[in-house]
């Protein structure tokens, strides 16, 4: 984390891992920039060419990764939790203009439920996403990137239930990849070096 947040554009990282042993990646990582302009400007390009040894030795370890870069469609609430639910889906092609105002809705009630902090909707750009570097060459681990993403922020992890449960009421959602997270840190900015 220590170098992304290092890089310019960045404002800050935060690693979650896994509150249960049916959630797939064990770790989630969620980067914050001041535009999607910057993950797809030269700065970040470089450090994804130029991996340190210390990001090749850990990769070397990753299972089921996948590395979705995103533009934030709807975000409601008052801020960050210590407990976050994933849920990852696809929308086909030509139903977003008719799924997304719903769901954006139901992001906004859910994020009004009790202990709920943040309820955002994320949509993934496949090309950026998908993207070969120098850092993915080789690696066996990498999995097809999410289309969209929701991310539900809590209080606890009983918290994101009832906002889950109210979610599924869409069909896009039901068959969603969802994963149970406990926030472990947040990098702030700091310089290139790791440390």
């Amino acid at each position: 984390m220590p170098e992304r947040v290092g890089i310019p554009g960045f404002v800050r990282g935060r690693r979650y891992r896994a509150a249960d042993g049916t959630t797939q990646p064990k770790f989630f990582t969620l980067y914050e920039t001041l535009s999607f302009q910057v993950i797809q400007g030269s700065d970040y390009l470089s450090r994804l060419n130029a991996p340190t040894e210390w990001t090749r030795a850990t990769t070397a370890h990753f299972h089921s990764t996948t590395r979705s870069l995103t533009r934030v469609v709807a975000s409601h609430g008052v801020g960050s939790g210590g407990t976050m639910l994933t849920m990852r889906f696809d929308i086909a092609d030509d139903a977003p203009h008719a799924a997304v105002p719903l769901l954006t809705s139901a992001l906004e009630a859910a994020a009004r439920l009790p202990r709920i902090s943040g309820a955002h909707l994320l949509r993934a750009d496949d090309g950026v996403s998908g993207q070969s570097t120098a850092e993915s060459q080789g690696r066996k681990d990498l999995l097809t990137p999410a289309r969209w993403v929701v991310l539900l922020e809590g209080c606890d992890i009983n918290a994101l239930g009832a906002a889950h449960a109210q979610l599924q009421a869409f069909t896009e959602l039901r068959d969603a990849a969802v994963g149970r997270y406990v926030h472990e840190h947040t990098r702030l900015k700091t310089a290139w070096q790791a440390g």
